[in-house]
């Protein structure tokens, strides 16, 4: 699916990751292989150190830390939101929705839209989409854009596949109505056929946790989880990217009549280094225009590492600047989705710890 937007930009990006940092050395020992062959894989996936949220923690903690902090120093005024978009795969509530429960934490004005949105690794690109619809509309002219995961509490530390790659993090965009006509060309594509490649099994209406979801079962890799823990059918999500992703920002390159040479940057979700490095080899991109750096510094934050990525590797620059950037994010349902825009001269662009 294509789809073409006008007269939109992002004004601002706060990223918020936990304070807490634990390197992969420090973990190795959970795991049920040896030093040698973790490390090999470490250096090889990216594997160095990731943020971890604490046991109390929720994904509306990280969102409601940096909203404040946007409050504190007059980024934001509360009165100027009319419409709050969350964007989570580890909500707070089943019900009531978090983007509700923080409205009413911060009091906010009642005359606004409040949207809980369940999506991974792709929940920034949906997110823009959806902010982009409602500034569609006359009465709505600032959206703000929350993506945020806490899943390190949802995957086994036992689990050398997956409990190395997360990392726990938000990021606040605020997305607004904007005098510049260029166009904002974005990709959508989803395939049910492959949603249980990524997925926590219990835990839902389906299957509720219980004593025996909650039982550890060691695989044939030798790794260690529950029912109740984050599955990543590693195989299947890597070839997933490969045969999907390259097609989908060359499709893009021809919506825009651009080539690779013609973006500053190519800020994609990062579910591990090896994996964006084979993507840009395909795309025959450079490794400095697609940064793949958030893993081995924060871990994979799901939707969140998007954003996470522009505030740390361009913060500074997108400040006084303005680049040609392509996002993309790809992953749970399976999803994959791009957009190419103009992003820069920001309120803000930074990073703070919570």
């Amino acid at each position: 699916m294509d789809l073409l937007f006008k007269n939109k930009k992002i004004t601002g990006i706060l990223s918020i990751v936990p304070q807490k940092v634990v390197s992969f050395e420090e973990e190795m020992a959970n795991y049920n292989f040896s030093p040698a062959k973790s490390k090999k894989l470490a250096l090889v996936m990216g594997y160095k150190q990731h943020r971890i949220a604490l046991e109390h923690q929720t994904s509306a903690d990280f969102c409601m830390h940096g909203l404040q902090y946007l409050f504190d120093n007059n980024f934001l005024n509360k009165d100027s939101i009319d419409a709050l978009l969350f964007v989570s795969q580890s909500a707070d509530y089943i019900m009531p929705p978090t983007s509700n429960v923080i409205q009413g934490h911060f009091d906010m004005k009642t005359d606004m839209v409040c949207m809980d949105i369940n999506q991974g690794c792709a929940g920034f690109e949906l997110g823009l989409i959806q902010a982009f619809m409602l500034l569609e509309q006359e009465s709505i002219n600032k959206v703000i854009l929350l993506n945020a995961d806490v899943l390190s509490h949802k995957v086994s530390k036992q689990d050398r596949n997956s409990f190395p790659l997360i990392g726990d993090a938000a990021a606040i965009t605020i997305v607004e109505k904007s005098d510049d006509t260029i166009p904002i060309h974005v990709t959508l594509n989803m395939d049910g056929k492959g949603v249980f490649a990524l997925r926590i099994p219990a835990g839902g209406a389906r299957l509720p946790h219980s004593e025996e979801t909650a039982k550890m079962v060691e695989d044939e890799a030798g790794n260690f989880r529950s029912l109740d823990n984050l599955v990543m059918e590693g195989d299947q999500v890597f070839n997933f990217v490969q045969r999907e992703v390259p097609p989908m920002i060359n499709h893009l390159m021809e919506l825009t009549s651009k080539n690779v040479e013609d973006v500053d940057f190519f800020m994609f979700h990062q579910p591990n280094k090896f994996m964006l490095n084979k993507v840009a080899d395909a795309l025959k991109i450079p490794y400095e225009k697609m940064p793949a750096n958030i893993v081995e510094n924060f871990g994979n934050s799901s939707s969140v590492t998007v954003p996470l990525n522009i505030t740390f590797n361009l913060g500074e620059t997108l400040k006084s600047e303005t680049k040609s950037i392509c996002v993309a994010g790809f992953g749970v349902g399976l999803t994959w989705s791009s957009a190419l825009m103009n992003i820069g001269n920001l309120d803000f662009c930074n990073i703070i710890e919570f």
